[in-house]
């Protein structure tokens, strides 16, 4: 008997493949721990609350799951980035339209602008500067937390107190007891883990 045939949506590189198919959890959990602060993050910057930024995610996690199966066949969609910030940006304006008409004008009052939160969300009309800032931040974040969970805990303090908090290479040789010249080859060798762990994320994240 001959073997049953791979399914080809197994074989697929990206996360997104892998998500059209409904029996794929550890899919579906890689997604939503990638993605879950990226939509968070956004719609309590945006003003909401976080029980209302919780519910967003939700809804945008439930739209996702409702349609990503016909996703690549609509290219008009443009990239699922792109997509999923405006899954995110319209989830978000339906939170302040539900709010009631005292609070809206409080938020009016608030505003640095006079103009209420859910009025400064970006359209669609055009890329936007901010959100694509807030998805590299979210990459990289992304990025970083799956490296540390793979390299050793002390090389990656080394890395993180060198190269991101930008301690002077003594002083992270003397507190974490390791010569200079290791510490300079550890942030070397973090950072090049860390370019291609990013290169990988843009790539599976579509």
């Amino acid at each position: 008997m001959n073997p049953e045939p791979v399914s080809e949506l197994r074989t697929r590189p990206t996360l997104l493949f892998r998500l059209r198919d409904w029996q794929d959890a550890p899919s579906w959990e890689e997604f939503y721990r990638l993605y879950r602060h990226f939509v968070l993050g956004l719609a309590e910057r945006a003003g909401l609350t976080h029980e209302e930024a919780e519910e967003v995610a939700q809804d945008v996690f439930k739209r996702v799951a409702e349609t990503i199966a016909e996703f690549e066949a609509n290219p008009q969609r443009g990239s699922f980035r792109r997509w999923l910030m405006n899954l995110t940006r319209w989830r978000i304006a339906d939170k302040f339209r539900e709010r009631p008409a005292g609070a809206q004008r409080g938020l009016r009052r608030e505003g640095h602008d006079g103009t209420a939160t859910a009025e400064r969300i970006p359209d669609d009309a055009a890329p936007d500067a901010g959100w694509d800032d807030e998805w590299r931040k979210h990459v990289l974040d992304a990025a970083l937390d799956r490296l540390a969970r793979r390299i050793n805990p002390r090389h990656f303090q080394a890395f993180d107190l060198y190269v991101r908090q930008n301690w002077p290479v003594l002083k992270v040789a003397r507190e974490l007891g390791l010569g200079p010249a290791t510490v300079y080859l550890i942030g070397h060798r973090v950072k090049q883990q860390l370019k291609v762990e990013v290169a990988q994320l843009e790539a599976r994240l579509g």
